[in-house]
């Protein structure tokens, strides 16, 4: 058995190491998403920048997304003590340190068009209530780019019809997800086509860093505004 405490440092260093890569690109979220359904419906402007201007990588990826694609990158949990981190477009829209993330998935939901940020909050798949969150995730309009990073554990709530909606986004990892697995996702709303923006690792008691859980995953690349081929890179 492993030291609890060694977990807790484990957990402290992922915090701060992710806290400090990501903190230059970081805004203000506004209230902290509720207890079940808790979503800030968000008015937001993306910043543009003018003709011709250079920018550096968003979200710490490797390179610049073309002027037609937006940046994400995604960070699950690391066991039920450090949340996830979701950045889209050089910002920070949820994360550990802005206090904004909860137990189950944690989702962000994009403008697939303009890049707004229309919502995000966190589904409780522990604690939650399964009509609603099915209700919520069906409610999510065509052409919207969802993110999502889990947290905690985001088996107990879910359901043959909650996998399939995600299904319905482009995912082909979610029917596999399973009790305290580590699960980061990108896909659209209203499309089937596979999306390449799509990690999980299983809790597996021969392979988990953590006491009863599995290492973090994280991905990232350039999403496009309006096709449905996804180019993924890391």
């Amino acid at each position: 058995m492993r030291n609890p405490a060694v977990l807790n440092l484990a957990a402290v260093i992922s915090v701060l190491l992710i806290t400090w890569r990501l903190a230059i690109n970081s805004f203000d979220v506004g209230e902290k998403a509720g207890n079940n359904l808790g979503f800030n419906d968000k008015d937001q402007t993306k910043p543009k920048s003018p003709k011709g201007t250079t920018t550096e990588p968003k979200c710490s990826l490797a390179r610049v997304c073309p002027s037609d694609h937006f940046a994400l990158r995604i960070s699950s949990g690391a066991a039920n003590v450090v949340g996830p981190t979701i950045c889209f477009d050089g910002k920070i829209i949820m994360s550990h340190a802005l206090n904004n993330v909860g137990p189950g998935l944690n989702i962000v939901v994009v403008n697939g068009k303009s890049g707004t940020v229309e919502k995000f909050g966190y589904l409780n798949m522990i604690n939650g209530n399964t009509e609603d969150i099915l209700a919520y995730l069906k409610e999510i309009q065509s052409g919207m780019i969802v993110l999502v990073a889990s947290f905690d554990d985001s088996s107990p709530k879910m359901t043959d019809d909650i996998r399939e909606v995600f299904v319905g986004m482009g995912s082909t990892l979610i029917k596999s997800v399973k009790r305290r697995d580590s699960w980061v996702f990108a896909g659209r709303a209203g499309t089937e086509n596979k999306s390449l923006f799509e990690k999980q690792t299983v809790n597996d008691d021969k392979t988990n860093i953590y006491e009863g859980w599995p290492e973090l995953v994280e991905m990232g690349g350039c999403i496009p505004r309006n096709q449905t081929d996804l180019k993924g890179s890391l």
